[in-house]
Protein backbone atom coordinates (compact mmCIF):
# COMPACT_ATOMS: atom_id res chain seq x y z
CA UNK A 1 0.00 0.00 0.00
CA UNK A 2 2.94 2.33 0.78
CA UNK A 3 4.70 1.36 -2.17
CA UNK A 4 1.21 2.50 -4.19
CA UNK A 5 1.04 6.01 -2.17
CA UNK A 6 4.88 6.30 -3.00
CA UNK A 7 4.65 5.64 -6.81
CA UNK A 8 1.37 7.86 -7.25
CA UNK A 9 3.06 11.13 -5.40
CA UNK A 10 6.05 10.76 -7.67
CA UNK A 11 3.49 10.71 -10.75
CA UNK A 12 2.06 13.80 -9.65
CA UNK A 13 5.40 15.78 -8.91
CA UNK A 14 5.96 14.61 -12.47
CA UNK A 15 3.29 15.51 -14.29
CA UNK A 16 3.00 18.49 -12.55
CA UNK A 17 6.81 19.32 -13.03
CA UNK A 18 5.79 18.76 -17.15
CA UNK A 19 2.83 21.00 -16.85
CA UNK A 20 4.17 23.97 -15.20
CA UNK A 21 7.27 23.38 -17.87
CA UNK A 22 5.28 23.57 -20.91
CA UNK A 23 3.39 26.52 -19.08
CA UNK A 24 6.16 28.67 -19.55
CA UNK A 25 6.07 30.11 -23.07
CA UNK A 26 2.12 30.50 -22.63
CA UNK A 27 2.65 32.67 -19.12
CA UNK A 28 5.56 33.96 -20.69
CA UNK A 29 3.13 35.94 -23.99
CA UNK A 30 2.45 38.51 -20.79
CA UNK A 31 5.64 39.67 -19.28
CA UNK A 32 6.10 43.57 -20.24
CA UNK A 33 8.41 43.94 -23.00
CA UNK A 34 7.33 40.95 -25.08
CA UNK A 35 6.94 42.33 -28.70
CA UNK A 36 3.71 41.45 -30.97
CA UNK A 37 4.47 41.25 -34.02
CA UNK A 38 1.67 41.69 -37.35
CA UNK A 39 0.25 39.16 -39.34
CA UNK A 40 2.71 38.90 -42.70
CA UNK A 41 2.28 40.55 -45.82
CA UNK A 42 0.53 37.80 -48.01
CA UNK A 43 -0.11 40.56 -51.22
CA UNK A 44 2.44 38.72 -53.33
CA UNK A 45 0.86 34.94 -52.83
CA UNK A 46 -1.79 34.78 -55.72
CA UNK A 47 0.93 33.27 -58.36
CA UNK A 48 -0.05 29.68 -60.11
CA UNK A 49 2.32 28.07 -57.13
CA UNK A 50 0.17 29.57 -54.22
CA UNK A 51 -3.46 29.41 -54.94
CA UNK A 52 -4.64 26.86 -53.52
CA UNK A 53 -8.87 26.76 -53.69
CA UNK A 54 -8.86 22.69 -52.88
CA UNK A 55 -5.93 23.38 -50.59
CA UNK A 56 -3.09 21.98 -52.62
CA UNK A 57 -1.73 24.77 -55.65
CA UNK A 58 -3.48 22.66 -58.60
CA UNK A 59 -2.04 24.61 -61.38
CA UNK A 60 1.29 24.43 -59.51
CA UNK A 61 1.13 20.67 -58.90
CA UNK A 62 0.04 19.78 -62.60
CA UNK A 63 3.04 21.79 -64.06
CA UNK A 64 5.29 20.06 -61.30
CA UNK A 65 3.88 16.55 -62.45
CA UNK A 66 4.38 17.40 -66.00
CA UNK A 67 7.93 17.68 -66.14
CA UNK A 68 8.78 14.77 -64.18
CA UNK A 69 9.12 12.20 -67.10
CA UNK A 70 11.76 14.82 -68.48
CA UNK A 71 13.80 14.71 -65.71
CA UNK A 72 13.91 11.05 -65.08
CA UNK A 73 14.27 9.69 -68.35
CA UNK A 74 17.76 10.87 -70.20
CA UNK A 75 17.48 12.79 -73.31
CA UNK A 76 19.52 10.95 -76.28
Amino acid sequence: MKKNLVRAAGAAVLTGAALFTAAGPALAADAPGVVVVDEPDTGGLGNIWTFAPLGVPVLGLVQSVNGVPGKLLPSF
